[in-house]
Formats: structure tokens, sequence, C-alpha cells
């Protein structure tokens, strides 16, 4: 009896069998891409991060751009934005804010408000915007019944895709864009191999699902690319109007988390 409890005990402390230690089968049929096997044991775990404590605040591998107190993580294009309760505000004249690092695939998480009240119309109301690698832009704008072009509105991809519903709320309330961007992929030759894709919520409402990007965005232009780097800073805009900010940050993506996977899948 005693040599069973100590045998028993032996497992316990040992833990599971060499074929429990890596759950999975080496049997199953590959996968599109032929790396890996259908619950493939020899796959690599996902990274485990640790999500925060309230909803919208930063994971624990995520970058802070601004935790409501400093703007170290930024470079004004002409003067500092205004920094009180928590908030950022852009005074008249300021200029755009631009990243110190520089990103490529990442998740964005922001929270902006609108001036209350509104003094002005159409895209002169609570407009900024944010530019991913300086190019492709996401609209900011205070959209609660304020009519203006679909394509330039809150949640649209600016000159091209209008958001898939309106979800904006009242200005002076607060308001959450989440933003899922995936950097253009160029040869070496700089030939466009894949756009960049845009996936984004706002209020915790789809507003834009893996919306391809026509290119750069200018005004009153059809976009196209042109290529450039593979990380470049992201960029508030400053379009004349006191738009605030509050709890930015973002979480940089692995190249191996966009879309390699599924090479294959369409042959």
């Amino acid at each position: 009896m005693m040599m069973r409890a100590a045998a028993l005990a032996a497992v316990l402390v040992a833990g599971p069998a060499a074929a429990q230690d890596k759950p999975g089968f080496t049997d199953t049929p590959v996968l599109p891409g032929g790396k890996w096997r259908v619950h493939d044991a020899d796959r690599p775990y996902p990274t485990v991060t640790t999500p925060a404590a309230q909803p919208g605040a930063p994971p624990a591998d995520a970058v802070v751009l601004f935790d409501g107190r400093s703007l170290d993580a930024w470079t004004p294009s002409k003067a500092p934005w205004t920094v009180a309760n928590g908030a950022m505000t852009i005074p008249k004249g300021a200029g755009n804010l631009t990243t110190k690092q520089s990103f490529g695939d990442v998740q964005l998480h922001l929270e902006f408000m609108s001036p209350n009240p509104p003094t002005r119309t159409s895209q002169d109301r609570g407009n900024s915007g944010i530019w991913f690698m300086e190019r492709y832009e996401i609209q900011i704008l205070d959209g609660y019944q304020n009519p203006t072009y679909a394509d330039g509105t809150v949640g649209a991809i600016y000159g091209w895709k209008p958001p898939l519903v309106n979800a904006s709320r009242k200005p002076g309330e607060w308001q959450t864009y989440d933003v899922v961007f995936e950097r253009p992929r160029f040869d070496a030759s700089g030939k466009l191999l894949r756009p960049a894709y845009i996936t984004a919520f706002l209020n915790g409402v789809l507003v834009q699902n893996h919306q391809a990007m026509l290119g750069t965005t200018i005004w009153r232009t059809v976009s196209s690319y042109k290529p450039h780097p593979d990380a470049l800073p992201i960029q508030l805009q400053d379009h004349d109007s006191p738009v605030s900010f509050r709890n930015i940050w973002v979480r940089p993506l692995p190249e191996a988390a966009i879309a390699q996977d599924l090479e294959g899948v369409a042959k």
C-alpha cells in the first residue's frame, strides 16, 4: 500500500505523461501553407499577455502613447498641444502631432471628444484624423446631426469609403476608436504586393470591416500607393478644431499575425 502511495505521489509531482505535455496530433492533415497540421502538437503556443483590469485600458504589451499626463511620445509640427484634466486638446494653429516611435501593423485604441457646443458645420466641426504611417487616414469628425459628404464623416476612410454606419455620440461626450491597421506590402522593386487594410470600431460599433485602402490619403484626389518603409510614425491631425484626446495606446502586431497563414487557401 505504501509503495502504491509513493508511486502515485511521484506521478503527481512529475506531472502528466509526456504525451500530455504537448497536447495535439502528429498524423492529422496538413493546413494550407504546408507548415502545420490540424491540431499540431508542435505548433507554438500564443504569447501570454495580461489584459487590463478595466475595458479600454492598455494591456501589458501595449505601447502607451498618451496617459493623460505627458506628451513625451509625440513630436509637434509647430507647438505642443494643451494637456489638462487627463486629456490633450488641439490649440489653434498648433499643427499636427506625430509619434516619435514608428509602427507598421498595429492595434490602436484612442478616445476623442468633439468640442461642445459646436460652432460650425460639415468639415469645419470637430475635424481631426488618425494618419497611420503619416499617410493613411481614418477620419475624426463631429458626426452627430452634422451632414457632410459620406466619405468624409467620422469612421470614413477619408476620400474613399464611408463608414458602415454612423455611430457618433453627441459633441462633448467621449468617443472611442479601436482600429486594426495592416500596412501595405511592397516587393524589393517597390511594386505593391498587398494594399493596406483597416478594421475599425467606433464606440464599439463596426464601421470598417477589413477594408482595403486605395493608397495615401490626399484631399479631392483618388489615392494611390508609393513605396515606403515598413514602419513610420502615427500622426494626429490639426484641422483647426479644438478636438480633445485621451487614453491612446497601440499594440504592434507581429508580421506572422497578418495573413501569412492564409497563403495557399485560395489555391
